[in-house]
């Protein structure tokens, strides 16, 4: 029985994008594992505008409908899992402004990542998202699935997770579970628990 709300974010927008299969197997695999209850987030189908709000996000004054959806969304997570390629080093515009979006609802919430991308696997961008996150007080673990050479797991457009993928997702659900309740309460504490 999922006890987690578990937002499952594909960064990538890009047609030809990679990010839906990887996230196809993600969302299988924690559906199996039953901790999470799992909401996929694709920003292609959500199609956020570059950030339109008049207000500063951490005021909550939001005044699209666009804006309060996807606050409510992220609001009502337990933790995140964020699926990104990497583009010249770092992740894409895309994710940057559907975080840029929101303020408070990323606060205390733990933060993981699944990469891919060439040699490094995506790793430049989980580096380069990890400081932004934090400046929300949402907390990025360090676990993580990381797919170097994407292409060559896919088979008619189907990801075919490795043993590494496998027991870095594990390992990464582990993490979340046990970090979620605890921000959970802390939340709650404060006011913002969903």
């Amino acid at each position: 029985m999922s006890s987690h709300r578990l937002l499952v974010i594909v960064a990538s927008t890009r047609p030809g994008r990679v990010g839906p299969s990887v996230a196809a197997w993600l969302t299988s695999a924690v559906a199996a594992d039953g901790r999470f209850e799992v909401d996929l987030a694709d920003l292609a189908e959500i199609d956020l505008p570059l950030m339109d709000e008049p207000n500063h996000p951490r005021l909550r004054r939001y005044v699209h409908e666009h804006t309060r959806a996807w606050g409510a969304r992220v609001d009502a997570a337990d933790a995140v899992l964020v699926v990104t390629p990497e583009y010249n080093h770092s992740f894409p515009a895309s994710l940057k402004n559907a975080i840029d979006y929101l303020h408070h609802e990323w606060a205390d919430k733990p933060v993981a990542f699944a990469s891919y991308g060439g040699v490094s696997g995506g790793l430049r961008s989980v580096t380069a998202l990890k400081p932004v996150f934090a400046a929300l007080r949402a907390v990025p673990i360090p676990e993580g699935v990381v797919v170097p050479n994407v292409f060559a797991q896919l088979t008619e457009g189907v990801f075919i997770p490795s043993k590494p993928n496998l027991d870095g997702l594990r390992a990464t659900l582990d993490e979340l579970d046990r970090w979620a309740p605890a921000l959970r309460q802390l939340r709650s504490r404060t006011g913002q628990a969903a």
